[in-house]
């Protein structure tokens, strides 16, 4: 029987650290019994949240804490040395905890995993990838990069790819997944030189199932399995798609309250909103992983509440039973090889 996956949970970061960061890591020792949670940040606060003292959670107490509004997450990195995220993410380089999660400033988090839990040697930018849900039910589709670096180098681009795809295979447990590049259209000589560019390197790599570029309106139509692109469009499109879904169900609120003849739709459909909204309801993936990095680190979303945070560290489980990391590394260090040869 393998030993207690031990995972690390940086329990000041987000907006509603560490209440709901605490709960949601009780309510994961309590559910999966194979887990042992660390939370790293100030002790007497944790307590507090902590419904009663359990043998797999273990609190390291950190004195300072990284703000959500940081402006500059690297120089943070190296002046507070201990901050619940330092703290923690120098655990995972000595290999006291095997995966991280938080809800922080995604800035600190990224640059904590660089600077200090170190990128693979065989990746050259480490990549965030989301799991974006979609229309067709039980379905997801990878977004990478979602924010990680903002380059956009066709290399970079086709190296998310890469990611993304053993990540799909690995984790996500699918065995062919079909992946698109996010463009402006459709047509193979749609953008920019380093899209173009992406595009060639992934038709040319037999190894992936690429299907040609998709635009950002079909992002979540699950008509591919990962999504590649650079950070910065990345982080854009998934920021114009959080915002659009959660609009629209505001306006279909507002609307239906309205009359008296919209109130009683909305009874009628209340049940069908409510299978809409479980469908593409963000809680139930916990949050995005950041590839290419020595150890699996989750990046949980800053309004994280505790079933959020329950999943994400699923996640973090996830990724080291299938020992992600290694694949990745495996891999792209053949990549790499065989394009030398």
């Amino acid at each position: 029987m393998r030993k207690l996956y031990k995972i690390g949970i940086d329990a000041m970061g987000g907006d509603h650290a560490p209440a709901e960061i605490v709960k949601g890591a009780y309510m994961a020792v309590e559910h999966y019994p194979d887990i042992e949670v660390t939370l790293f940040g100030q002790e007497e606060a944790i307590r507090k949240h902590l419904p009663v003292s359990h043998d797999r959670i273990q609190i390291i107490h950190c004195d300072d804490v990284i703000p959500m509004d940081v402006k500059d997450p690297a120089m943070a990195i190296r002046r507070q040395k201990a901050s619940s995220l330092v703290v923690a993410s120098r655990a995972v380089k000595q290999g006291d905890i095997e995966a991280l999660v938080s809800a922080g400033a995604t800035g600190a988090l990224i640059a904590a995993g660089t600077l200090l839990v170190k990128r693979l040697k065989s990746v050259d930018r480490p990549a965030l990838a989301p799991l974006l849900p979609t229309v067709k039910k039980d379905k997801h589709t990878i977004l990478c990069d979602a924010g990680a670096t903002s380059e956009s180098k066709a290399h970079f681009i086709y190296q998310n790819a890469k990611l993304a795809d053993i990540y799909a295979k690995t984790v996500l447990g699918m065995n062919k997944p079909k992946i698109g590049l996010l463009n402006i259209g459709t047509e193979d000589a749609k953008g920019g030189i380093d899209q173009q560019e992406a595009f060639l390197l992934l038709k040319n790599d037999h190894s992936l199932n690429f299907l040609g570029n998709i635009e950002s309106k079909s992002m979540i139509s699950g008509t591919v399995d990962i999504i590649a692109t650079d950070g910065y469009a990345g982080n854009i499109a998934l920021k114009a798609v959080e915002g659009t879904a959660k609009d629209i169900f505001s306006l279909l609120k507002e609307e239906i309250m309205s009359t008296t003849q919209g109130k009683i739709g909305g009874l009628l459909l209340k049940s069908t909103f409510a299978h809409i909204k479980e469908t593409i309801n963000p809680k139930t993936v916990g949050g995005a992983i950041l590839l290419g990095i020595q150890a699996p680190i989750i990046k949980s979303p800053g309004s994280s509440d505790a079933e959020t945070v329950m999943h994400a560290i699923h996640h973090a489980k996830k990724a080291i039973e299938n020992d992600v990391i290694n694949k990745i590394d495996a891999a792209l260090s053949t990549s790499k090889d065989d394009s030398l040869t």
